[in-house]
């Protein structure tokens, strides 16, 4: 008996993609779905330049159809802003994990933001420096036990986390667009993400949002566990919502006049 080949999938219905180079359960991929999906609905792909950091987002350097770039460590910021500069029609999208954003390139993403950089800063927050074992990080939670701090984070010792949303949305410019998502409810997430990018294509002013996103494989935690932690536990100390919208100052510019 013979099988009759199946029709041919319309072109218009096919979805280009291949799977991501992350750990089962990681964050990134998540959060570079969205984005994905928000440059998609734009329709900005062919004026997208990808940056990305070292660390585990290097592993996003070839993962979108577009032009891209991997920078040195924590120097994301500062080469997308080079990029735009030369060329302010592009939309230059930098790409990062809470070690490379506010460690080693806390400089340059304070610099950009208070000279309010037409650029997109897009941040993963996962508590931990994920590619080098599960050190301590500036976002490592109060108490939270990683590598280089067995016993749980001490702020005593060495600080609180860092609260890089509240910090540039402090420092940046009218016409900036600061928000913090979670990967816990990706619809918002998204819509963030579009905004901030929409922020860019308006020339409004700096873009950023940070992303809590999971570990499992460096914070040694199940399937339950791991959603507890990412949906219950970080939201405790890291507030997901819009820091400053200028979108909304607009809208209610509009709604007063």
């Amino acid at each position: 008996m013979s099988v009759s080949p199946q029709p041919a999938m319309p072109k218009s219905w096919r979805v280009e993609s291949k799977p991501h180079k992350f750990c089962p359960g990681c964050g990134h991929g998540l959060v570079l779905k969205c984005l994905g999906e928000a440059i998609d609905e734009l329709g900005i792909q062919d004026r997208v330049v990808f940056g990305c950091d070292i660390g585990c987002s290097l592993l996003s350097w070839d993962f979108f159809n577009c032009d891209s770039v991997q920078t040195h460590h924590g120097r994301t910021t500062p080469v997308m802003t080079g990029i735009k500069r030369a060329n302010p029609d592009l939309i230059c999208i930098a790409y990062m994990g809470d070690g490379g954003g506010y460690a080693i390139g806390v400089g340059g993403i304070v610099n950009a933001a208070a000279r309010n950089e037409k650029v997109t800063v897009i941040l993963a927050n996962n508590t931990v420096y994920a590619m080098t074992g599960g050190q301590m990080s500036p976002c490592t939670m109060p108490g939270q036990k990683v590598e280089t701090a067995p016993y749980g984070r001490d702020p005593e010792a060495t600080g609180m986390p860092t609260q890089g949303p509240e910090m540039i949305a402090a420092i940046t410019g009218e016409g900036a667009y600061v928000a913090r998502g979670t990967t816990a409810n990706l619809r918002q997430l998204k819509g963030y993400i579009k905004k901030a990018l929409q922020t860019q294509m308006e020339g409004k002013g700096f873009s950023f949002v940070e992303a809590l996103a999971a570990c499992p494989t460096n914070w040694r935690t199940n399937a339950e566990k791991t959603w507890a932690f990412v949906e219950k536990e970080m939201p405790q100390y890291y507030k997901v919502g819009e820091k400053k919208n200028p979108f909304e100052v607009k809208k209610e510019a509009q709604q007063n006049g």
